[in-house]
C-alpha cells in the first residue's frame, strides 16, 4: 500500500468514526480523527457530544507519548481558538507530531486556514483534500447553516405503491410498515425541528416526538397561516412539555395568537408575500437560533411549495406494496412541479432497501454543498466553530431542538 493509499485507508476510518456523532454535536460539524505510524492506528477519537472534547484531544489521550512524530488524520481542520475546550492546533503541537492530514479546512471564519497555518509555523508537515468530498457531504448541513444562515431541510413521507398520501378521505395510519415507522422515529430523535402544515396536524393530530427518544429533542412546527390549530390537539396540550412554535402569516388574528401562546406555545410571525417566502422567513429564524437539521413531515402542499422553490435538501421515501387508488386521494407532492421529465429532480447519494414489507429509498437533491475556503453568511459565532459564544436562549433552541396547508395529512404520530 503507498502514501496516498494509506491515507486515504485512514481517513477513511476518520470519517467513519466522525458519523458516530450525528445527532449530539450539531450545531458543532462531525469529525473524526486517527493517529498513526504507518498502518498502525495507535490512537482514535471523534467529537461525542456538544461542548465535549474534539476528536483530536481524545485520539491523543489514547495515542499517549505514542503521538510523537505520529501521523494524525482528521476530517476537518483542527481549531484554533478557545471554545468550551482549547484550541486542537496547540495540543497536536505539544504532542509533538509529525504530519497533520485534514480532509478538508473548516470553513468556519475564526477557523478557515489559521488551524492549519499554526500547525505549519510549528513545523509540522500538513496536507488537505484527502476524501474531501466525502468529508463535505459528511458535514452538508454544517456547511450550509454556515453558508446560508439556514438549516439542513429533510423531507420525508410514506405512499402507497400507486403513489398516495392517504385514502380519499384523508385516513392515513398506516400506510408504512412497523419497522419503517422506527427508522421515522430515529431520524426524529437526531434532528432540532419536525414540520408540519396545520391541515396534518388537524387530520393526525400527532405528538410528533420521537419514541423512544434520541440524541436531541425537536422543536415541533405546525405551518398554520390563520393560527387555527385546535387548542385540544395533542400538540397544544402538550406544549409546555415539549416547545411547539405555531407559524403563521402577518395578518393572522391577534386573539388566535393570543390564544396559542396562553396555551404554551411560541408564536412566530413569519413575514413574506408567498408561501414560499414565509417559509424561507421561518428557515431563517431557525439558522439564528443554530438549528441545524429540520425534518418537514408533510402534507402535499407543504411539499409542493418546498419543491417548487428549492428549500428541500434530502428526502426518505417509503413505499409501501399496498394500492389507494382514487382521483381525489392526495400524492406526496402538490405544487407547480414540473411540465418536462428531463426537469425532474434527481436524487444523489441515492440508497434503497426493504425495511420490512416496504421499499425506503432516500437521497440528496442539488449540488454538493462547496466546500474550502471560508463562507460568506455566518450568522452567528459558534465554537469548532464558536461554542464559547452560545446564548443560553440560543441553547435552549438547540436542546429543543429548534404557512401551509395541504390536501391530504400523510401519516405522522
Amino acid at each position: 500500500m503507498d502514501q496516498a493509499e494509506l491515507d486515504r485507508w485512514h481517513m477513511s476510518r476518520a470519517l467513519a468514526l466522525a458519523a458516530r456523532g450525528q445527532g449530539y454535536v450539531e450545531p458543532n460539524p462531525m469529525v473524526g480523527c486517527v493517529i498513526a505510524r504507518g498502518a498502525e492506528i495507535i490512537g482514535e477519537g471523534w467529537h461525542r457530544r456538544y461542548g465535549g472534547d474534539h476528536a483530536e484531544v481524545e485520539a491523543l489521550a489514547i495515542a499517549g507519548a505514542g503521538a510523537r512524530a505520529a501521523t494524525v488524520y482528521v476530517t476537518l481542520e483542527p481549531c484554533c481558538h478557545f471554545g468550551k475546550t482549547p484550541p486542537c492546533s496547540r495540543a497536536l503541537i505539544r504532542a509533538g507530531v509529525a504530519r497533520v492530514v485534514a480532509a478538508m479546512t473548516d470553513p468556519f471564519s475564526a477557523v478557515a486556514g489559521r488551524g492549519l497555518a499554526e500547525l505549519q509555523a510549528a513545523g509540522i508537515a500538513v496536507e488537505t483534500g484527502v476524501l474531501e468530498a466525502e468529508a463535505a457531504e459528511l458535514n452538508a448541513p454544517y456547511l450550509k447553516l454556515l453558508r446560508t444562515g439556514r438549516p439542513w431541510v429533510i423531507a420525508k413521507w410514506a405512499m402507497t405503491l400507486d403513489g398516495k398520501l392517504a385514502t380519499r378521505a384523508g385516513a392515513s395510519r398506516w400506510i408504512s410498515c412497523d419497522e419503517s415507522r422506527g427508522i421515522v422515529h430515529q431520524l426524529r430523535g437526531r434532528v432540532d425541528a419536525i414540520i408540519v402544515g396545520r391541515r396534518t396536524a388537524d387530520l393526525d393530530d400527532p405528538l410528533l416526538t420521537a419514541r423512544p427518544p434520541g440524541p436531541r429533542t425537536p422543536l415541533r412546527v405546525v405551518l398554520d397561516s390563520w393560527g387555527a390549530l385546535r387548542s385540544e390537539s395533542r400538540l397544544v396540550a402538550s406544549a409546555r412539555e415539549t416547545p411547539v412554535l405555531v407559524a403563521v402569516r402577518p395578518e393572522c388574528n391577534p386573539a388566535e395568537q393570543s390564544r396559542l401562546r396562553a396555551a404554551g406555545c411560541e408564536v412566530f410571525v413569519c413575514p413574506g408575500e408567498s408561501p414560499a417566502d414565509r417559509f424561507a422567513a421561518l428557515l431563517a429564524e431557525l439558522g439564528r437560533r443554530r438549528l441545524t437539521n429540520v425534518l418537514v413531515e408533510g402534507g402535499a402542499e407543504v411539499f409542493g411549495m418546498m419543491l417548487d422553490s428549492g428549500q428541500v435538501d434530502e428526502v426518505h421515501a417509503f413505499v409501501a406494496p399496498k394500492l389507494f387508488g382514487g382521483r381525489t386521494a392526495p400524492s406526496p407532492i402538490g405544487g407547480w412541479g414540473i411540465e418536462r421529465p428531463e426537469k425532474a429532480l434527481t436524487l444523489r447519494g441515492l440508497t434503497q432497501r426493504v425495511v420490512g414489507c416496504d421499499l425506503y429509498i432516500s437521497g440528496r437533491i442539488g449540488s454538493p454543498e462547496p466546500h474550502g475556503g471560508a463562507l460568506p453568511c455566518q450568522t452567528a459565532e459558534r465554537g469548532r466553530a464558536g461554542e464559547h459564544t452560545q446564548t443560553g436562549e440560543n441553547t435552549r433552541a438547540v436542546q429543543h431542538s429548534p404557512a401551509g396547508q395541504s390536501p391530504g395529512a400523510q401519516e405522522v404520530a
